[in-house]
């Protein structure tokens, strides 16, 4: 199976680089940087995100995990990219298959540069209503195709979020039995939605600043996104929040450890949220 071979491995650079702390970034000394980095055992925590699920990430007060899907597509993935590296943040992306094999110097590129290349299906489409070896091959050739992208198996994350989020149990079961993490989210920015770039930023901002903390869901095939990027990361910096970065557990990094109640959420997950247009 592709992730049971991909789970227990990080891409070397992760062992090798210093990330780049607020203050520690080469021209841009007001950066916001990356706040720390938080391995994860896809073993032990297996569905994540509080739009649908008890769990999360065990995220600290006033700290973001910055989450890209859909991509990628040029220019606006090379302009994300841009504005990430201007202020040393490391995100995690989730990448279509089709569109790492349309563009795979993207995706190098973001391996390159730190971030953690999850996927999120070959096609983006609905797994719903597919038989179960339709899904699972939907799942294994987005995966398959993201290594191919990048030339080797351990670079890509056993992080797998669904199409549209959209995961019955059926097909959830399915992601699983290939060694997946399942991410939904916890907050969304409302990009995909045709608002202004500053909308975006706005609805970021707002729905932190409700949670404190959190998943945050966005998309690098969007000009709005590529536009809002810096402007939403300068305002994270100034009202005092911290970026978190997610990668695999290994044997050179160690799961990051947490008490069970930082992990899990006592309310219900809420229904996805409708846009606050």
């Amino acid at each position: 199976m592709y992730c049971r071979l991909a789970a227990g491995t990080v891409p070397v650079f992760l062992a090798l680089s210093t990330w780049a702390l607020a203050g520690e970034c080469p021209g841009n000394p007001d950066a916001i940087g990356t706040g720390r980095v938080i391995a994860l055992d896809p073993a032990k925590h297996q569905r994540l995100g509080l739009q649908q699920y008890r769990e999360t990430l065990p995220l600290q007060d006033h700290e973001v995990v910055l989450t890209f899907d859909d991509g990628p597509l040029p220019p606006y993935t090379s302009k994300v990219l841009d504005a990430l590296a201007a202020e040393c943040v490391k995100a995690n992306f989730f990448v279509v298959g089709e569109m790492a094999r349309a563009n795979p110097a993207l995706v190098q590129r973001a391996y390159r540069e730190g971030h953690t290349i999850g996927t999120h299906s070959e096609h983006h489409r609905y797994l719903t209503h597919l038989s179960a070896k339709a899904a699972t091959k939907e799942i294994e050739d987005g995966i398959a195709s993201a290594r191919m992208a990048l030339g080797g198996a351990g670079a890509v994350a056993p992080f797998f979020r669904f199409p549209f989020l959209d995961p019955p149990a059926s097909k959830e079961a399915l992601a699983l039995k290939l060694g997946l993490s399942i991410w939904s989210v916890d907050l969304d920015a409302n990009d995909w939605y045709p608002i202004a770039s500053q909308q975006v930023v706005a609805f970021a901002i707002r729905r932190l600043q409700r949670a404190k903390k959190g998943m945050l869901l966005l998309h690098d095939t969007e000009k709005r996104t590529a536009i809002a990027l810096p402007a939403l990361l300068r305002e994270l910096k100034k009202r005092g929040y911290r970026i978190a970065h997610v990668i695999p557990a290994d044997s050179e990094h160690p799961a990051t450890e947490a008490i069970a109640s930082e992990w899990t959420s006592a309310d219900d997950p809420p229904r996805y949220p409708p846009p606050e247009m």
